[in-house]
């Protein structure tokens, strides 16, 4: 079974989360988004649509079967209806979002099926990502039993602790959202968390962290202080105190201790923000949107930032004053800033990578250089 999972002409909108990456590797939600479909169909093989500088590392496959929109969030009913109407065509909402190369018919899905539309709904829609994933996470099999000294408030039953997943004395609550432990990960001593949450493979909540849902963090990030409604992707840390509200980290980034960052105006008014598709400002009907920055970027210590910054991949942010709302790839800098020399780039970015026992491969330093010289 082959499955072709598009960007869906979307790919911009959710940049600079998905400069270095398509719309399918995307974490939201208890999955990134192509390990969700392997989930629901153990037997395929996925390959990518998505930007031309990323299609070396993430190839299509010629002989694909079927196109799926990777902005699709499948539920257990979505892939139960997909497998009971498997060759038809689907649209949803009046929409095409997965298309046989051989199909001879069309259907409409009617029902709970989350589609994302701008970056800014990967924190949005979360919750009700969360509450879904849950239940594939339960067809897997029983949670690991929760220690004795450790308060549930809510519903014990809506947290899930996969295998080695540790939990110490802390206080969970799962009145308005699940709480998921995937594989080894840990919550620490003193910590606060109210649902929903997914925390990642061997991933950390650290010390007296204070949680607050609709929150996913990536396989392998350490986060600590407090949290409030973001998407943090794999291999990224916020470690200490400061606060990040509606907000999307990317992969490889790193939060120096006492970050902050505002997630709502002082006038309480609604968002403009970048977006790339457009090359600008957008003018959003949100109220709340926090820190969005790129793979491979990182800030220093005591680094504040204003509602809705955006920062593109492999920026380096420090000082004492409120950086520019908009910090474009490869800059260095705070107040202001320099072009981060390529090689310097590149050597930050392995620094950080062989902590985990990975580096940058040629296919990455082609995307990179791509970008580098684009910028």
């Amino acid at each position: 079974m082959n499955l072709l999972l598009t960007d869906n002409g979307l790919h911009m909108e959710f940049a600079p989360l998905t400069l270095l990456k398509p719309v399918a590797k995307l974490l939201v939600g208890a999955f990134i988004i192509e390990d969700r479909w392997k989930e629901l169909f153990p037997d395929a093989q996925i390959s990518y649509e998505t930007e031309d500088y990323l299609s070396k590392k993430f190839p299509a496959n010629p002989d694909v079967e079927v196109r799926i929109a990777a902005n699709v969030i499948p539920n257990l009913t979505f892939a139960t209806f997909l497998k009971d109407n498997w060759g038809k065509n689907i649209s949803f909402q009046g929409k095409e979002i997965v298309r046989f190369s051989n199909a001879t018919n069309s259907i409409e899905f009617v029902g709970d099926l989350v589609v994302l539309e701008k970056r800014w709904e990967l924190f949005k829609k979360n919750a009700q990502i969360l509450e879904n994933d849950l239940a594939i996470f339960q067809k897997r099999g029983d949670s690991e039993k929760l220690p004795g000294y450790v308060t549930v408030i809510g519903d014990e039953n809506k947290v899930f602790l996969s295998k080695g997943a540790k939990v110490l004395p802390s206080i969970l609550n799962t009145t308005d959202g699940p709480i998921i432990l995937d594989e080894d990960s840990e919550i620490m001593e003193g910590s606060m968390v109210r649902g929903g949450l997914y925390l990642g493979q061997h991933a950390a909540l650290k010390m007296g962290t204070k949680l607050y849902g609709a929150t996913s963090i990536g396989h392998y990030s350490k986060v600590g202080g407090e949290v409030g409604n973001s998407v943090v992707q794999p291999y990224s840390n916020k470690g200490h105190d400061g606060y990040i509200g509606n907000a999307l980290i990317g992969e490889w980034c790193n939060l120096g201790a006492d970050t902050n960052s505002s997630n709502l105006k002082n006038n309480y008014g609604r968002i403009r923000t970048y977006n790339y598709a457009l090359g600008g400002e957008e003018q959003t009907q949100e109220q709340f949107m926090g820190l969005t920055m790129g793979d491979h970027s990182k800030c220093g210590i005591n680094t504040m930032f204003n509602t809705a910054t955006v920062i593109g991949i492999s920026s380096n942010i420090y000082g004492g004053d409120f950086p520019q709302k908009f910090i474009p790839s490869f800059q260095w800098g705070g107040a202001e800033f320099v072009p981060f020399k390529f090689d310097k780039a590149v050597e930050a970015a392995n620094a950080m990578m062989v902590r985990r026992g990975k580096k940058l491969e040629a296919d990455d330093l082609e995307m990179l250089r791509f970008l580098y010289d684009k910028k």
